[in-house]
């Protein structure tokens, strides 16, 4: 089997699940991409820990985290866990000198089951969540991913699932599609460039690097730090790919990346 790439994705509203449109169809045909994992390991931007918690039950509940039309309520990703493959990722972490630990009931938030609801609706591959540390910085975050690469080489993909942009503060200005404001599209200018090149360093310090960082993700930004995971599974200076990009709402990029 080659190994699985690296995932980063944008999910946007919990609605896109059943809402046609570009990025519905692009998730849909995004598993058909690469061969199918023999499990997933997706960081959430919707689970924040303070240290790393993978979820360890063997059939998760999918969890209805938002508000939205009751159609979304009835929605259920059956998908089962896999209680080994969440000790074997926490012996990974905790080899790596990072604490972590499992939960054994934690189900699956909107995050990983909306996306993975449209990559693999037959819900038939194992599911395992990893918790965010919006309290920690990126570089704890690529540290994640570092030690779960041995993971890809079993087939398992490690998924981030967060949002390019997500400035959810002033998406109240917007329809879903309005134009994006030019900080926006500079970020996401930059964080195409910096993927596509290689620039972990920069990546690590981007609100350093770019003035409309604290703008684009305001604190605590937990849906930027899901990138820093499958980035960090790539390994040092890999360079990743644009696959796919549309701006939502102004401030929601859409953008998804992988690292083969």
């Amino acid at each position: 089997m080659a190994i699985i790439p690296a995932i980063f994705l944008s999910h946007g509203m919990p609605s896109i699940v059943v809402q046609p449109g570009e990025t519905h169809s692009f998730l849909k045909g995004l598993g058909k991409m690469f061969d199918r994992p023999k499990g997933i390991i997706c960081v959430s931007a919707h689970w924040e820990a303070a240290w790393p918690m993978l979820s360890a039950t063997e059939m998760p509940e999918t969890i209805h985290d938002f508000s939205g039309p009751p159609v979304l309520f009835k929605k259920r990703y059956p998908a089962p866990g896999d209680p080994a493959l969440a000790e074997e990722a926490t012996a990974l972490l905790m080899h790596a000198g990072l604490v972590a630990k499992t939960d054994p009931s934690r189900g699956l938030d909107h995050g990983a089951w909306v996306p993975l609801m449209l990559m693999y609706p037959e819900a038939d591959i194992p599911v395992v969540q990893l918790s965010v540390q919006t309290d920690l910085d990126p570089q704890h975050h690529l540290n994640l991913g570092s030690a779960l690469r041995p993971l890809r080489e079993k087939g398992v993909l490690v998924l981030g699932s967060g949002g390019a942009t997500h400035n959810l503060p002033e998406i109240g200005k917007y329809k879903i599609d309005s134009e994006p404001p030019d900080y926006a599209v500079a970020f996401d200018a930059w964080l195409e460039e910096t993927i596509t090149t290689g620039k972990q360093e920069a990546l690590v310090d981007y609100e350093q690097e770019v003035p409309s960082a604290s703008r684009n993700h305001p604190y605590p930004a937990e849906h930027f730090l899901p990138l820093f995971v499958p980035l960090g599974a790539a390994g040092a200076g890999a360079r990743g790919r644009l696959l796919h990009r549309v701006f939502m709402y102004g401030v929601l990029s859409m953008a998804a990346y992988g690292w083969d």
